[in-house]
């Protein structure tokens, strides 16, 4: 149904990062705030793009922004590089959705949430890290990959899903012997992340633990601050509440905790 040919054809089409982009998060890590906006003024989508995630009340702002220097300003270094890796994967994001029943409204918003939430995650954990901070980006590309891989056979997901009752991701898993987060992996490596990036996702699939225990850490709260926003109504409307089997033990430890987080913030 879906052999690794298609799957390395799938992974051919991504486009790399345009020089733009680059630039503008070579500069950001570099700490050239200034500079990186003066860049990314000169794209009109991302500039669009931002103006529209930085409106968002999750960030509570109570006038409009819309200068570019301003935003980035006001994210901070690893904010913004964040929210550049946030476009760049908005890039791949389909004009029809197939599987799930989103729109690319909804898909913003679960980026801006991701996004939010992981950087209360870091603060939390005295984590001070622009690849960390930016590795939750590539997350929201998994559900994209899955929605463009299975477009062409959904009846027969659907069907093997009513009778195993199994999450997507374990499907690719059994026909290819790879799943969504080595495909985002691959994603990262063209897209010229951070290894920490990689690993970081892959611990959040929660079926591979990273042999670093603090990588690990951060693939638990990832894992559950996944779950915890997909179980969210208009995502479980959209069918991504069985996105991927949600590994209980591998977060017991920190689950009291993370609840807990979520609850103050």
């Amino acid at each position: 149904m879906i052999t690794k040919d298609v799957i390395d054809t799938f992974i051919d089409k991504i486009p790399p990062a345009p020089e733009a982009l680059k630039k503008t998060i070579s500069l950001l890590n570099a700490g050239e705030l200034t500079q990186a906006a003066k860049v990314a003024e000169s794209d009109l989508a991302l500039k669009s793009y931002l103006k529209n995630i930085v409106n968002k009340p999750i960030y509570g702002f109570k006038n409009e922004v819309s200068d570019i220097s301003q935003i980035f300003g006001i994210l901070g270094l690893s904010e913004s590089k964040k929210t550049v890796y946030n476009y760049m994967i908005s890039l791949l994001s389909p004009s029809e959705w197939k599987l799930f029943q989103l729109n690319q409204k909804s898909f913003n918003e679960l980026q801006a949430q991701l996004s939010k939430k992981w950087s209360i995650i870091l603060d939390f954990l005295n984590i001070n890290d622009k690849d960390i901070d930016s590795s939750i980006s590539l997350l929201p590309s998994s559900i994209i990959v899955s929605d463009a891989l299975f477009s062409n056979k959904i009846d027969d997901v659907k069907l093997l899903r009513s009778t195993k009752a199994i999450d997507y991701n374990t499907i690719l898993n059994r026909l290819c012997g790879v799943d969504l987060f080595d495909i985002c992996e691959k994603i990262s490596i063209k897209w010229e992340m951070s290894d920490k990036v990689a690993h970081i996702i892959q611990a959040s699939s929660g079926v591979k633990p990273a042999k670093d225990k603090d990588i690990n850490l951060l693939g638990k709260w990832m894992h559950l601050l996944l779950f915890y926003e997909l179980s969210k109504a208009q995502f479980v409307e959209a069918g991504l509440n069985d996105f991927i089997d949600f590994q209980v033990e591998y977060v017991s430890e920190i689950y009291e905790e993370f609840s807990t987080l979520m609850e103050v913030s």
